[in-house]
């Protein structure tokens, strides 16, 4: 998710002009050899993230459930950006506290001097020098599942088994295509036919996942799996924000009996739903898209309480972790503030 506008306009410009998901720009990557130059390192990376951006939520996610939490270090932004990017007014005299800067596009800068793309989270950031080493976000959470094994914790699970890697590369593209993207290309659509395309999609493409949802507990195999990661962090903000924010309105997550027990499942299940805060999604897409919510009221609906009742999936079978075990709590200074939680 962009905290400065490709094409100039800043935040107003949501809304006003064609959708189009950037590739990320700097897709170095963080591997066991370090054969980009950025070897696995305990300490020496920071993960930058907002709370309200669901790529950025893969990352917090996969690291919770990893236990990479004492390998590499969280910063979380603001979730009200200006133009000129995320912000770290969430922390003491607005700057983090162990990169020293006041917007991330600081990294961006000191990687690449007049970079002229979005800063974008999730982003990672080498600390010794204060530059950005890489911001994509399709790749970060698969290195961290594969090439970051040797700090994993005890009993963590196989996000990204090698024997069903092509079956979950097959849905995780369906789910980017349709369902990750779909529902903004239906909110910042700026014609009716542009509009419905996507809107036609996002759904046929839901109720194809929640035909293969009734008979199995998650996407592929018995266990959690990266596909399930992607999916469920578009799937929790669906009724919160996209319903109504961006006119994915066919039906309320709420009200399709097998995606939403899938999804309150998972946010049952440790390490998803204790990354997640409302607050700071719901403040970021009413706030932020003054193209399309130019009052910037955020609406205090609906009820969150529903996210904690019982969902029965586990009569589905299945073992979330597999043979591993499930995360320890959540470190202090992450937890989520009573605001953000149902």
């Amino acid at each position: 998710m962009s905290g400065r506008d490709d094409a100039g306009g800043g935040n107003s410009a949501y809304g006003r002009k064609a959708f189009k998901r950037s590739r990320a720009h700097f897709q170095d990557r963080i591997t066991a050899d370090g054969r980009d130059g950025w070897p696995v390192e305990a300490g020496r990376y920071r993960l930058v993230v907002s709370r309200a951006c669901p790529w950025a939520s893969r990352a917090l996610v996969s690291r919770r459930l990893l236990g990479l939490e004492d390998a590499v270090s969280l910063a979380v932004v603001d979730p009200v950006q200006d133009d000129r990017s995320w912000r770290f007014t969430l922390d003491p005299d607005g700057r983090d506290p162990v990169l020293g800067i006041r917007y991330l596009s600081e990294a961006y800068d000191r990687r690449e001097t007049d970079y002229p793309g979005g800063v974008s989270v999730p982003a990672i950031v080498d600390v010794p020098s204060g530059k950005l080493v890489t911001n994509d976000y399709q790749q970060i959470t698969l290195d961290f599942a594969t090439e970051w094994t040797a700090l994993h914790r005890e009993g963590a699970p196989d996000l990204y088994p090698e024997k069903l890697r092509d079956e979950i590369d097959a849905v995780m593209d369906d789910v980017f295509r349709d369902v990750n993207n779909g529902v903004y290309r239906a909110g910042f659509a700026t014609g009716q036919e542009e509009y419905e395309a996507a809107f036609t999609r996002l759904f046929r493409r839901l109720e194809s996942l929640e035909r293969r949802l009734e008979r199995q507990r998650y996407l592929v195999g018995d266990t959690i799996t990266e596909a399930d990661i992607r999916l469920f962090t578009t799937l929790v903000r669906f009724d919160p924000v996209y319903h109504g924010h961006f006119k994915c309105n066919l039906w309320k997550l709420a009200e399709n009996r097998v995606l939403w027990a899938y999804v309150r499942d998972l946010y049952q299940t440790p390490g998803f739903g204790d990354t997640v805060d409302f607050d700071h999604i719901k403040r970021h897409y009413y706030q932020v898209h003054t193209g399309i919510n130019p009052s910037g009221i955020v609406p205090l609906g609906p009820d969150l309480s529903g996210w904690t009742t019982p969902h029965h999936r586990e009569e589905l079978g299945g073992r979330p972790f597999g043979d591993g075990t499930p995360p320890g709590p959540v470190p202090p200074g992450e937890e989520i503030p009573e605001r953000g939680r149902p």
